[in-house]
């Protein structure tokens, strides 16, 4: 069932808002979202009908155009009832809120941050991480999804682990969900409800610790295969090194800044509760600077790559010299015993010439290319 544990809101959030993306199909959006036409138009009517300000419809605010006449100590009462609703929001951040809601006369960022450090509102550690750095990002949505788990954390039912799916064009989030543990079936959960919601991305990255990788530091595990067979291809970064997914690490800071250090949670339903309310809030609402202060709703729209209802393994073309892997990873080609790791035990792969030397096999899944051995140096 899909995303059954996420909020009723939420849910209507998400879906007007992409029933407002130009081509969209409002047939195809509730399947996605697993709710029938008539559940789907009413939601769009209940949008159309409500004043713009409500909590769920969007992003505009009542409050008045124009706020001539307001003195210094109105304004600075503007940026502390900001900041105290986002405590870990800094002053860009708040002068655009301010600047959105169409008030004349806002401060520049520059004196946002100097009205909270008079009153006290930011420390000296976060000025000193308040630091520039340099943006990468792919030129369209869902060409690339940056997962990982950020560390775990105790609760008083025992610990939570965070899992986190970010688009790399847009930074929106595409998954944060509160799991009991990190193994590969509970990510697969995660990721199959991610997929019949936001469709397929082209690539995923994640590195090579657990569950992406296997004991033995394989990159290749029974999680990572699946993928493969939804053409969806993997990547992988150096274990345990967030730069390798610097979007996701940025996430988990803010995560961390806004929502784990201001509170506790009893259960994993709590904290899923509070991620889904702060998931809202950072993918509509928050402003974020590598966007040019534009919030990821605004750039992100679901792939047009749906999830097949059967997952089945990579079809070769005629012609292809394709080898079955054996047990443990084995399979015999022309008179040698080569290995791969044991995830891909049973399935098919092709054997083709390396394009930059022909003395080479690339051997592939699909179109990910596995492992490149050179049989004249007897490699396995």
């Amino acid at each position: 069932m899909p995303f059954v544990e996420r909020d009723l809101m939420s849910e209507r959030e998400e879906f007007v808002m992409f029933a407002g993306r130009e081509g969209s199909n409002i047939s195809a959006l509730c399947v996605r979202f697993g709710i029938s036409r008539k559940t789907g138009y009413k939601w769009l009517e209940r949008h159309r009908q409500a004043e713009p300000d409500m909590a769920w419809s969007g992003d505009r605010s009542r409050r008045p155009l124009s706020i001539s006449g307001r003195t210094d100590s109105e304004m600075e009462a503007q940026v502390l009832e900001v900041r105290a609703a986002h405590p870990a929001w800094g002053g860009r951040k708040i002068r655009h809120v301010l600047m959105t809601r169409g008030l004349q006369g806002v401060p520049s960022a520059s004196t946002v941050t100097a009205i909270l450090n008079r009153h006290a509102q930011i420390s000296p550690q976060a000025s000193r991480a308040a630091t520039p750095y340099v943006r990468f990002e792919r030129e369209a949505p869902n060409r690339l999804w940056q997962m990982d788990f950020k560390g775990h954390f105790a609760i008083s039912a025992g610990r939570c682990h965070p899992l986190t799916v970010l688009d790399d064009h847009s930074r929106y989030n595409i998954c944060l969900a509160a799991c009991a543990n990190e193994q590969g079936q509970t990510v697969q959960a995660h990721l199959t409800e991610a997929f019949r919601r936001y469709g397929l991305p082209d690539q995923m990255i994640m590195d090579n610790g657990a569950p992406w990788g296997d004991a033995a530091g394989s990159p290749w595990t029974p999680l990572t295969v699946w993928l493969l067979m939804l053409a969806i291809r993997v990547s992988h970064g150096r274990p345990y090194h967030p730069q390798t997914q610097g979007k996701d690490e940025r996430f988990h800071r803010s995560l961390k800044a806004e929502v784990l250090s201001c509170q506790s949670f009893a259960t994993l339903a709590d904290c899923q509760d509070r991620f889904d309310a702060w998931r809202s809030i950072y993918n509509r609402l928050r402003p974020h600077q590598a966007l040019d202060m534009a919030v990821p709703s605004s750039r992100y729209a679901p792939s047009p790559r749906r999830m097949p209802e059967v997952c089945r393994p990579p079809d070769y073309d005629e012609g292809e010299t394709v080898v079955t892997v054996r047990q443990k990873g084995e399979l015999r080609y022309k008179g040698k015993t080569l290995r791969l790791p044991k995830a891909f035990s049973g399935y098919n792969v092709a054997m083709r010439r390396n394009q930059d030397d022909g003395d080479k096999i690339d051997i592939c899944f699909g179109a990910q290319r596995i492992k490149t051995v050179d049989l004249k140096a007897g490699e396995m």
